[in-house]
């Protein structure tokens, strides 16, 4: 993955950057394809390869069938070697169980997800990446995944490995579960976490206390420390 293109570096703002880029692309699929599926999905190529910032999409299988110019260039490889699940061959070892555990699931609850893990350059070296998807869908039908990619290893520390047991106790929680310990663990209120997960202070009091339940601890602080020792959050 002339000098490689590669996503930049500096990205205080990338996340809503790249997800509002995301939204661009899938909407300008939606709008060619109603002109003709071929047409449409040579036209979305043609806009993909275009964008400064790694970009992937996958089917209803969770397999992944295109990879832009940009992703390509940053990992050196062919399409060929990328789809399907070749792209997780790039993903550092340490890495990669959490990865594709976070992927897989996220897709089947057909939720969209933010991740960051290590991933093979072109060069041979690891670099953090910034790993965003979200579900598309084509007349109500439930079409697969597209998201992006993006280089953040410049406002990373040290590396970071995860704690393996951390990782294990922290995925025998539930989805939901799971989603109000990272928002709790970045400093949000469970009120605040109720708001964002859209649903009842209630029912996230309930899930925080389970949470702490499972994680065998008594303390908001614990909760911060298994999200950061499972990776689930930058230490």
């Amino acid at each position: 993955m002339a000098e490689s293109k590669m996503a930049p570096d500096d990205s205080g703002d990338d996340a809503k950057a790249l997800s509002e880029r995301v939204s661009q692309l899938e909407s300008e699929l939606i709008r060619h394809k109603s002109a003709g599926r071929r047409t449409g999905e040579e036209s979305f190529r043609l806009l993909a390869d275009a964008a400064p910032v790694m970009m992937w999409v996958s089917g209803p299988d969770a397999l992944c069938t295109f990879f832009n110019q940009t992703w390509l260039e940053f990992r050196g490889r062919a399409m060929e070697e990328e789809i399907g699940n070749g792209w997780a061959e790039g993903v550092h070892p340490d890495d990669r169980e959490l990865c594709l555990a976070t992927y897989l699931k996220s897709f089947q609850a057909r939720q969209p997800f933010r991740m960051e893990y290590r991933l093979r350059r072109a060069d041979g070296e690891y670099r953090w990446v910034e790993y965003t998807g979200v579900p598309r869908y084509e007349e109500g039908v439930f079409c697969g995944f597209m998201g992006s990619a993006a280089d953040v290893s410049s406002r990373k520390g040290p590396a970071f490995t995860p704690d393996e047991q951390s990782v294990r106790i922290v995925f025998s929680l539930t989805e939901r579960e799971r989603q109000v310990l990272v928002l709790i663990a970045e400093g949000k209120s469970t009120k605040e976490a109720a708001a964002r997960l859209g649903i009842s202070y209630k029912t996230a009091d309930s899930h925080r206390s389970r949470i702490l339940e499972k994680l065998g601890v008594h303390e908001t602080a614990s909760m911060v420390r298994y999200a950061i020792r499972a990776g689930l959050i930058a230490p």
